[in-house]
Parts: structure tokens; C-alpha cells; sequence
């Protein structure tokens, strides 16, 4: 794929597809829980080893600068063919076992050869054929806004599948294979863009250029925090929604609203919130946007809690802000350390 909007479509798509197999834990969980009887120290440990399985995999990729010695198609795909197999092995043994966790904690693992090389290969395209400001071409902060949403809304999307009645865990585990199959081999139809640099030398010290590096340090910490809420807030949206509803309306019905309403809050309201502040930040400057997002992010998180139990139209609103806000920022913290990187180190330090 030779054009610039063709090849960042496909690698959308293929983030995504890939991602899909973490998502998949999500929707499961409650499938898993009422057929085998998941006691909640199993379910802690299943949905916690791909969050382990990440760290680990990530940390691994950036002291042996894997994202930047290797051709990024080929450490993508070899991460999505690894992860579907692990994927894939969940069918044949018992999810009351210790291998689940295994195969949880290799796929969260893969997912560094995917999330993050994904950023770097959106980046690879930044600033060609975009609007000229002051001299300069500006679209890294939509571009990767761009990347971002499309994790986002795959991240609400379990929700929509319990608010319509959820599906078998089988065929998602399933689904979730094929996508992470067809994203490993459709990777190879990316081309890197112009900005993409020479593979540079191994070099173990630039796995702390993020924490060594003043501006480096102070986005790393930002996202940091930037994460510790916004995790708060998609794990207990759903509960909190639910809790709130049942005060006003049936327990189907605000069941079945809660969930609607955690999908349209965190995939839909997220999604345009992060394409949104990246086309903003080009423009106004990615400070300016990161530190609004975080001010009304923070102020929703003050006062939803006021809310609870009152009219439902009124505390979707206010929460349809709040998902729009607090991920808004995400991108911007990325886009941040891709231009405060060395060219040639973009992998190792995101």
C-alpha cells in the first residue's frame, strides 16, 4: 500500500484486530465466572496476567531496543502470530487451570510488539502532505490520536457485547484469534513511511533515555497519572452506572442501560475525544490540550459522584464528558515522547 492514507487505515486496523485479544478477557470473564464457577482470586489472575504480561514484554523490548533493531512489520507480526497460538491454546485446556494464566500473561507479552510498534510505524508518516503551520508540517498529534481512538473504542467494545446479551466464551476466544491472524499477516502490506530512520546499534542505556531525559521524565510521569485515572474510571464506570440506575429503574433495564452507557461513554465518547484532541493539539500546541484534557477530566471525576442515584440522563451526561476527556489527553503524552525521542530510538523509549 503506497499511499499515506491507505497504509495508516491498514495499520489501524490491524492495532486493533490484534488488540482484540486482550479485550477478548473482558467479555468472557462473566461467561467463564457462571459456567466454571471462577472463584475471584482466578479472575483477578486472568485478567491481571495480560496487564503483567505487558510490563514485562514491554520492559524486555526496550533494554534489547527490539522496536528499533528490527524491521517493525516483522516484530509486529511475529508478536500477533505468538499471541494468536497462546490465544488459541485457551480452547484446549480447563480455565480453572493454571495454563490460562500462562497463556494470558504471553499474550499480554505480545501485545509490546504490537501497541507501541504500532505508534512508531503511525509516526513514520507524521508530518507528509500535512497542513503547513509556521514553516512546518503538523499531524503527529492527530495521527496518533488517531491510533489511540481506535484502541479506545475497541476497549468499550466488550461492554456492548454484555449489554446485548453477551456471546458464547468459545466463539470469542475464537474471533479473536482469527482477527489476531489476519492482523500478522495483513502487517506486511504496511509501508513504513519516510520519517522511518536506519536501525541503529545496541545501545542497553537508551532503555532509560525516558526517565533520564528531563522532558522525557516529566510526559512519563504525566502519563502516569493520566493512567491511574483513567483506569479507575473504566473499571468501576460500569458498576457505578449500574448501581446508580437500579435507584430509578428495574434491575434489567438499568442493567441493560449501564452496560450501553459504559460502551458509548468509554468507546465512543473516548474515541472522538482522542481524534479530537490530536487535531486540536497540532494546532494549539499538545501542553495546552494535555493539561485541558486533565482539568476536565479531574473536575468530572470531583463531581460525578454527586450525581449517583439522580436523574440518569443528566449523569450520562456528565460522564459522556468525562469519557471524552479523560482519554484525550493519551495520545498527546504519546505524540509528546515521539518527537522528544532520538529519530532512531522512537521504539525503545515509547
Amino acid at each position: 500500500m503506497n499511499s499515506k492514507l491507505a497504509s495508516l487505515s491498514l495499520l489501524a486496523f490491524c492495532v486493533v484486530a490484534a488488540l482484540a485479544l486482550w479485550f477478548s478477557a473482558t467479555a468472557v470473564v462473566p461467561s467463564l465466572i457462571a459456567e466454571f464457577g471462577l472463584k475471584p482470586s482466578q479472575v483477578s489472575m486472568l485478567t491481571g496476567a495480560v496487564q503483567v504480561g505487558f510490563v514485562v514484554g514491554t520492559l524486555a523490548s526496550a533494554v534489547l531496543g527490539l522496536a528499533d533493531r528490527t524491521d517493525p512489520r516483522a516484530f509486529f507480526m511475529a508478536s500477533a502470530l505468538v499471541a494468536t497460538i497462546a490465544n488459541t491454546g485457551i480452547l484446549f485446556v480447563d480455565p480453572t487451570s493454571w495454563e490460562i494464566i500462562v497463556f494470558r500473561f504471553i499474550t499480554g507479552a505480545c501485545m509490546a510488539g504490537v501497541y507501541p510498534v504500532g505508534m512508531k510505524m503511525m509516526a513514520s508518516w507524521a508530518n507528509t502532505g500535512a497542513r503547513k503551520k509556521n514553516g512546518k508540517n503538523a499531524d503527529m498529534g492527530f495521527l496518533i490520536g488517531v491510533l489511540t481512538g481506535a484502541v479506545t473504542l475497541g476497549s468499550g467494545a466488550p461492554h456492548l457485547f454484555n449489554a446485548l446479551g453477551g456471546v458464547d466464551w468459545r466463539i470469542t476466544i475464537a474471533l479473536g484469534s482469527v482477527f489476531s491472524l489476519a492482523s500478522a499477516l495483513l502487517i506486511n502490506l504496511f509501508r513504513m513511511g519516510p520519517r522511518h530512520p536506519k536501525t541503529p546499534p545496541f545501545d542497553f542505556h537508551m532503555a532509560f533515555k525516558g526517565f533520564t531525559v528531563p522532558s522525557l521524565r516529566y510526559a512519563n510521569f504525566g502519563y502516569l497519572g493520566h493512567m491511574w485515572e483513567l483506569y479507575a474510571m473504566w473499571v468501576w464506570l460500569g458498576v457505578f452506572l449500574d448501581a446508580s440506575f437500579r435507584i430509578s429503574m428495574a434491575a434489567d433495564d438499568a442493567a441493560f442501560w449501564a452496560r450501553s452507557a459504559t460502551f458509548v461513554v468509554i468507546g465512543v465518547a473516548g474515541g472522538i475525544g482522542c481524534v479530537t484532541a490530536g487535531l486540536l493539539a497540532d494546532r494549539f500546541g499538545r501542553t495546552t490540550i494535555t493539561i485541558a484534557a486533565l482539568a476536565v477530566s479531574g473536575t468530572c471525576a470531583l463531581v460525578t459522584g454527586l450525581f449517583f442515584g439522580g436523574n440518569p440522563y443528566v449523569l450520562f451526561a456528565i460522564c459522556f464528558v468525562w469519557g471524552f476527556a479523560i482519554v484525550a489527553d493519551s495520545g498527546q503524552f504519546s505524540a509528546s515522547i515521539v518527537e522528544l525521542s532520538p529519530p532512531d530510538r522512537i521504539g525503545t523509549v515509547l
